[in-house]
């Protein structure tokens, strides 16, 4: 316990130690994140926060970590994570580098790491999972996740929040059964992004970038699979999704509605949840804490009728999830009958 508190804190300090310097560079180097017909922000900002994130967490995690069970390997596909973002948030990448090294990080993880989904757990009837399908559903999974966070990363404070919740979740669960080396990469990601949020929750004077919710996003990602493949919960398949309520449900919402309407399902729009919260009336703020209420919520609803089994709880999420997604598309409709009555 003493070693994940310290591991916690050297993450959380480095970060918002780092943040000033980064900050102070990016002004004189002028790079910063442009506003345009997507974002939320008005002024120039810069966009380098995940070096903090990252000089946090991989600092503490080598000096305070357990480098058993694959971490070695983690952190290995963070550091090609890390560039890529890098080099997206100083001159643009193009999605298919981005790709390519996220399979290539996946890579790492499902054959050097030999961590990989292996189980269904019983759900649709299927417990275990052939090769191929194990290789191939945990390799979606790790780009799915990690891109699922990258996409909710469009206000101030929000993806930094919802990864703190999710952080956390995990951490307290792999510390209450013994999963000790992944505890300190739960808890070390939480300390780093608690202080990479002290400049962005409000009024952001940063961003992460791609180089800091690509880095999450993966870590989150392989964090899941160790969730689900070591089995604390008579549903741990569920609950890995209730954990991820917010990403999942985001990517989910923006990629069906972009397919119904005839576009990629990677076209960038002002569809995401946060957009039609802020479109509704709720200030930056608000919004943020009413995602984060709602990804604590569901992960507490699950938690308490957990013995209700997989099926049963992945059926309760789909509906909250279609139950938001039709309520907020109706108050939308409804605000731009009445605009347009005006």
């Amino acid at each position: 316990m003493l070693d994940i508190i310290l591991a916690f804190v050297w993450a959380f300090l480095l970060a918002i130690f780092a943040i000033p310097s980064i900050i102070f560079v990016s002004y004189r180097k002028h790079l910063l994140d442009e506003p345009n017909h997507r974002t939320i922000h008005e002024s120039l900002t810069p966009r380098l926060g995940g070096l903090a994130i990252f000089a946090g967490f991989m600092s503490a995690i080598t000096i305070f970590g357990d480098m058993k069970q694959g971490i070695q390997q983690l952190l290995a596909g963070c550091l090609i994570i890390f560039f890529i973002g890098v080099k997206d948030d100083l001159v643009t990448v193009s999605a298919l580098k981005k790709f390519f090294v996220q399979v290539l990080s996946a890579g790492i993880i499902m054959f050097v790491a030999d961590l990989r989904i292996m189980n269904f757990h019983g759900i649709l009837g299927i417990l275990e999972l052939t090769p191929g399908i194990s290789y191939t559903f945990t390799f979606f999974v790790i780009i799915g996740i990690t891109n699922s966070v990258n996409l909710i990363d469009g206000l101030d404070g929000l993806a930094g929040s919802i990864i703190m919740v999710i952080s956390i979740t995990f951490g307290i669960y792999f510390f209450q059964y013994g999963q000790m080396p992944y505890a300190f990469v739960a808890f070390t990601l939480a300390g780093a992004v608690l202080g990479f949020l002290r400049y962005n929750f409000f009024k952001a004077k940063v961003f992460m970038g791609d180089t800091g919710s690509l880095l999450c996003g993966f870590i989150v990602s392989v964090m899941s699979i160790k969730f689900i493949e070591s089995d604390f919960t008579p549903a741990s398949p569920a609950m890995a999704i209730a954990i991820l309520f917010v990403p999942i449900f985001d990517t989910l919402r923006v990629f069906v509605i972009r397919l119904i309407q005839g576009k990629s399902p990677f076209y960038p729009d002002n569809n995401h949840i946060h957009h039609h919260l802020l479109n509704l009336g709720f200030s930056q703020i608000w919004v943020v804490v009413l995602l984060i209420l709602l990804n604590v919520f569901v992960i507490a609803i699950e938690i308490y009728y957990v013995e209700l089994g997989n099926m049963i709880l992945m059926i309760g999420s789909a509906s909250i999830m279609f139950v938001i997604g039709l309520v907020l598309y109706i108050l939308n409709a409804r605000k731009g009958n009445v605009a347009q009555d005006k």
